[in-house]
């Protein structure tokens, strides 16, 4: 019997697309279904959401997850990452220097504590922390198969230093923004967000997704072109920036 994406608690976006908002900061992960492949967008929060993440997304592609694509490098969206082992993992250029460096390293078991996550879970997810292998410095075309192709682009810096977007292309195309777009609240500038460059990051991402594209942000529901037009104004007059 094959189970349907709303039994697990996942919203279906398009035909073999969709995404699950995960307890605790409300935040999304995506998947993308090929021939044989699954595109997994962002891990969870903890070695064991990410694990529950694997096992959901394993079962609604009928195979495991075999790309892992990191949209930036926060505790909420990377701390699950591990537990995709053999999985091809991408992220933004220069996220491997905030996995690999021990002060980088810090700072997200920090940030992660200090947001509510237990102290053990969050140092068990730092140490089991691998970079991506693949860093995309403009846009890379993953082919999933079966006529599936994906769009990584490196649309940042803004919400961080290393923001990637993920476009689906369809009827309607879907386009996974991680924390660019924020709906169920005020997006959150810390120390390592480029505010000066943040409105024009959201600008690539309409120019991604057009008009009529699904936008995902990385914490709320789904929106639309609008929306993130109006969170780009909102943005630019927050920071005084164009």
């Amino acid at each position: 019997m094959t189970v349907t994406w709303e039994e697990l608690g996942w919203e279906r976006l398009t035909a073999g697309v969709g995404r699950c908002r995960l307890p605790g900061w409300d935040c999304t992960t995506g998947l993308v279904v090929g021939e044989g492949t699954a595109l997994l967008i962002d891990a969870g929060s903890s070695l064991a959401e990410g694990a529950r993440l694997r096992a959901e997304a394993q079962e609604l592609a009928g195979h495991r997850v075999t790309h892992l694509a990191l949209t930036h490098p926060h505790f909420d969206h990377v701390f699950g990452a591990a537990a995709f082992g053999g999985a091809e993992v991408y992220g933004a250029v220069g996220m491997d220097t905030v996995f690999e460096a021990r002060h980088a390293r810090e700072e997200l078991r920090a940030d992660a504590v200090g947001n509510g996550l237990d102290a053990r879970l969050a140092e068990e997810a730092v140490d089991a922390l691998v970079a991506p292998r693949h860093h995309v410095s403009g846009e890379w075309t993953l082919d999933l198969g079966g006529g599936r192709q994906v769009l990584l682009a490196n649309v940042g810096p803004g919400h961080s230093a290393h923001d990637l977007a993920v476009l689906v292309p369809g009827s309607p195309e879907v386009v996974f923004c991680g924390d660019l777009v924020e709906e169920s609240g005020e997006p959150q500038a810390g120390s390592d967000a480029v505010p000066s460059h943040w409105p024009a990051a959201l600008d690539r991402l309409l120019d991604l997704g057009g008009e009529d594209a699904l936008y995902v942000p990385g914490h709320g529901a789904v929106v639309d072109a609008g929306f993130v037009r109006r969170q780009r104004e909102e943005l630019a007059a927050r920071f005084g920036v164009s």
